[in-house]
């Protein structure tokens, strides 16, 4: 079973992180919205402190979430996705899952496939020794040459830790390169998902072009779409008060 980490009381509202990423990614805004609702922090399968999955395909990333929703007994919900989670939090939306999906948030990832465009951070990833490496300080300007955006660096050591005192990330690093096609496809569909549904792109990223909104509305005919000006990939984390406002606006538009 999935780890997650559980906020507030209310209705239930689940977030799906990044790539590399985890649920504590998202623990400030949903310490933000644990007032008015339940507030349930996934960590995706090879993240945080979830199981490791050998084959991690969209199909097999949303079973775990729909597995996890099912086992809570949750029968209602909201659901937001960023980026993979993004694309698995669709991937759930389009096809037969347990409970009713009420409002989907999708956080700058369109439905389509992309080219591989993580390798500089494999590569950092492997190259970095962390048997020999003795802090997070020394991982950083170990990788610093190839991921050079201080954000991203500081990212991907969120998901550092000691084990039986030694270095280790907690996502499944060999898994995610391996596979990585699995993830960088478009989610499959079986019939499109008629709830509400809201797209949020940073204004500097290129995750959302202007011609896959004809895609996504044939996908999500119920979708708008809302853009954040001086953010990119991560806007949540960027612009957090315009986001969050974004946020709570779509979500309170639902009787609940």
């Amino acid at each position: 079973m999935i780890y997650s980490e559980t906020l507030g009381s209310g209705p239930d509202l689940i977030f799906l992180h990044g790539l590399f990423g985890a649920g504590d990614n998202w623990r400030s805004i949903g310490r933000q919205l644990s007032d008015r609702y339940r507030v349930h922090l996934l960590d995706l399968p090879n993240h945080g402190r979830s199981p490791w999955l050998d084959d991690p395909t969209l199909v097999n990333l949303a079973a775990a979430v729909n597995d996890w929703i099912d086992h809570q007994g949750i029968e209602r919900y909201r659901l937001l996705g960023h980026s993979l989670g993004g694309k698995v939090a669709m991937q759930l939306a389009l096809n037969e899952h347990v409970g009713e999906l009420t409002r989907l948030i999708v956080v700058d990832i369109a439905p389509k496939p992309y080219p591989p465009h993580h390798q500089d951070i494999f590569l950092a990833l492997k190259r970095a020794d962390l048997a020999t490496l003795p802090d997070r300080k020394a991982v950083e300007a170990d990788i610093a040459d190839l991921v050079t955006d201080v954000g991203v660096r500081q990212f991907l050591l969120k998901s550092l830790y000691k084990q039986d005192g030694k270095l280790a990330w907690r996502f499944n690093l060999s898994v995610l390169e391996s596979r990585y096609e699995s993830i960088a496809q478009a989610p499959t569909t079986t019939q499109p998902f008629d709830g509400p549904t809201l797209f949020i792109k940073g204004m500097n990223s290129h995750y959302i072009a202007a011609e896959d909104q004809e895609l996504i509305r044939s996908m999500f005919p119920q979708s708008s779409a809302k853009l954040i000006e001086g953010a990119g990939h991560w806007p949540h984390a960027e612009k957090p008060l315009v986001f969050g406002k974004l946020l709570t606006d779509f979500l309170a538009k639902e009787n609940i």
